[in-house]
């Protein structure tokens, strides 16, 4: 919830002034200087008419006569042509086409700054002609480039001679949680294995393995190789899971589920003489099986294999139970589907109608489940139809050996008149439609420390809140990472449980309501993750100090540290168009031609897109006016202080 931002602009006169800008100026003064000798004359007449009180109420006369002159004088000039050429050189910087409503007491200056911006902005869109057929060409090379890599199996990170991230993959987001562009690689992985692997480069070795662990304790595998156009010390390092150290235990599990299948059935059948006393210990016994052929099935999780595979994919061509959630697994998606299909099948032909779903299952995974309403499936007919290959693409693959590739298995289940066949998998991090690779070679040639704001590596942010006071709390934020002024595509996004009702109020606004919170994460989680998205980057917002303030007021509560950095639009836009102006976000936004959807108004991504697109429009016209540096920047926005607090305060 973005609060107002303060402005102090008056609306525009309406209409059209015709006549020469310097006549109208020689009027005002003519009309000043009739004004004065009137008032001279009055005041002399006053001290002549006799006695010292008329002398005193003469020059009274003409002191507050003239003061009142040049004050409305003053007033003429800034309303009529102090502001409308602040407001003409806001749009001129910014490539915008000048109103001519702002300009009408500027006589022809107005229609030749509209021409020229018109003639400029032709001029733009001829140059975009012309470069538009090769855009288009290099355009399909590049989301050629990006798709192949995208589904590169392996992570894959490029990284510069300082160690800073230049490229990384779908997979290497996946693999290493935090990655960003500008980040440095050896914060994600113990640092002694890069160490190293970089002493075997620096000895003449083409290329090295090496073997390491994440920050979150991951081991994975990889190879280093130099990369020479990152310059001397650019590295490319392809990264996988480790392999299992140990062997799997399938024949125990197998077993395990064979017993556990069989026991089952047969004491939800107990009828006989046994007392009930011991048919409920036995009956506990056989459920407490089934529960540690699950356990052993989480173990084999680390056999699944490192490719992710969308729950649609899995279930394409069976009949789903209920919407699918959009989850991604480490499966190998051909196969398992392949072998879904091929039970979904048998099932049919022994009369039943299965359905697909899908249940929480222990720690990070969950459970597939073929459903259907009848007796179970007897687990040696099961066992039979795993020995079939329902792959054609892997006919030497067994059903059993899919799983056994995936580190899990599949069993019958009964629960009254309901039976299911149930299959544990791993989730996958990460989410189905991700973005491919996020990269920007150009970084490895940027300076270490570079203050531009062209270079500089930004997150712009925004929060919605419960409230606009002090005591209120954060519902949901959002922020876009910017680097060497673009968009890198990375995002984070989330809604926060603040512990208390929202007030109706503040849902109208933003649209977030109590139950739409309930199980988001808390403060603690939320700014903690926002922090580590952040890292040191610059921050930038819109009306900087109260998102600010509500970061700086948790730190008590969430030990997040932001200390970064601020920029904030609203000081941006004033050293464009000037204090006067209006610099609330739609006023900004309009001004620069950024059109921002309703239904993204006063949602945090949604500004926080449209302030990521007004920073970017701001830089060269804040260039052209000399302004190229973060330190400039902050220098001219302590200027603006009566517009706008400084957010760069000690947290």
């Amino acid at each position: 919830m973005t609060a107002p931002a303060p402005d102090a602009g008056l609306p525009a006169p309406g209409g059209a002034v015709r006549g020469s800008l310097r006549v109208r100026i020689l009027l005002m003064f003519l009309g000043s200087l009739g004004a004065a000798l009137a008032l001279a004359g009055l005041a002399l007449w006053r001290a002549g008419s006799g006695g010292t009180d008329a002398a005193i109420q003469g020059a009274l006369l003409a002191g507050f006569g003239l003061t009142g002159i040049v004050t409305g004088l003053w007033y003429l000039f800034d309303q009529n042509i102090a502001r409308p050429i602040e407001a003409l050189a806001g749009a001129l910087r910014t490539g915008r086409v000048p109103d001519l409503a702002q300009s009408r007491y500027l006589a022809d200056l107005g229609p030749a700054a509209r021409d020229a911006a018109l003639a400029r902005q032709r001029s733009d869109e001829a140059l975009d002609a012309a470069l538009e057929a090769h855009a288009a060409e290099l355009a399909r090379e590049k989301a050629s480039l990006e798709s192949i890599l995208a589904d590169f199996g392996s992570g894959a990170v490029m990284a510069d001679a300082r160690g800073r991230v230049v490229f990384y993959n779908a997979s290497a987001a996946r693999l290493l949680p935090g990655l960003a562009l500008d980040g440095m690689l050896d914060r994600l992985l113990t640092p002694g294995a890069l160490r190293a692997a970089r002493v075997r480069l620096a000895a003449g070795a083409g290329a090295t393995d090496l073997t390491c662990l994440t920050a979150a304790g991951l081991r994975l595998s990889g190879r280093l190789r130099p990369i020479d156009s990152m310059g001397e010390g650019g590295l490319l390092l392809i990264l996988r899971d480790a392999a299992v150290d140990r062997p799997a235990p399938r024949a125990t599990l197998e077993a395990l589920r064979r017993h556990a299948a069989t026991l089952v059935p047969m004491l939800d059948a107990l009828d006989g003489p046994i007392p009930p006393a011991l048919a409920l210990a036995i009956r506990a016994e056989g459920q407490g099986l089934a529960s540690t052929t699950r356990t052993l099935s989480q173990i084999l999780a680390s056999d699944a294999p490192a490719q992710m595979a969308g729950l649609d994919e899995l279930a394409a061509g069976l009949t789903p139970a209920g919407p699918l959630p959009r989850l991604a697994f480490r499966a190998e998606a051909a196969g398992l589907n392949a072998l879904l299909l091929a039970l979904d099948a048998r099932l049919r032909d022994l009369g039943h109608a299965p359905v697909l779903a899908i249940h929480p299952d222990q720690a990070d995974q969950m459970r597939l489940a073929l459903e259907w309403s009848g007796a179970p499936v007897p687990i040696d007919l099961l066992e039979a139809w795993l020995t079939d290959a329902p792959d054609p693409g892997q006919p030497d693959l067994t059903g059993t050996e899919i799983l056994a590739r995936h580190g899990t298995g599949i069993w019958p289940e009964a629960s009254g008149p309901a039976a299911a066949l149930v299959m544990p998998l791993p989730l996958a991090e990460g989410t189905v439609d991700g973005s491919g690779v996020t990269y920007d070679f150009a970084l490895a040639a940027r300076g270490v420390a570079s203050s531009r704001l062209a270079d500089l590596t930004c997150v712009v942010f925004d929060t919605e809140t419960t409230g606009l006071n002090d005591h209120d709390a954060i519902v949901q934020i959002a922020g876009l990472r910017l680097a060497r002024g673009r968009l890198t595509g990375e995002r984070f996004d989330t809604l926060v449980n603040p512990g208390r009702p929202i007030p109706p109020g503040s849902t109208a606004i933003h649209h977030i309501t109590d139950a739409m919170v309930a199980d988001a994460p808390d403060l603690t989680a939320a700014l903690t993750a926002f922090r580590h998205f952040c890292d040191d980057s610059v921050l930038i917002a819109h009306n900087a100090p109260f998102d600010m303030g509500f970061l700086r007021r948790a730190r008590a509560q969430t030990g997040a540290h932001f200390d970064n950095r601020v920029l904030d639009t609203v000081a941006l836009s004033a050293m464009v168009w000037g204090q006067s102006a209006v610099h609330t976000l739609d006023a900004l936004t309009e001004r620069l031609g950024i059109e921002i959807p309703p239904e993204a108004r006063h949602t945090a991504m949604g500004d926080t897109v449209a302030t990521a697109e007004a920073f970017l429009k701001l830089i060269p016209a804040l260039e052209a006016k000399g302004i190229t540096r973060f330190e400039e920047a902050w220098a001219e926005a302590r200027r603006h202080r009566s517009l706008i607090a400084d957010a760069n305060l000690p947290d």
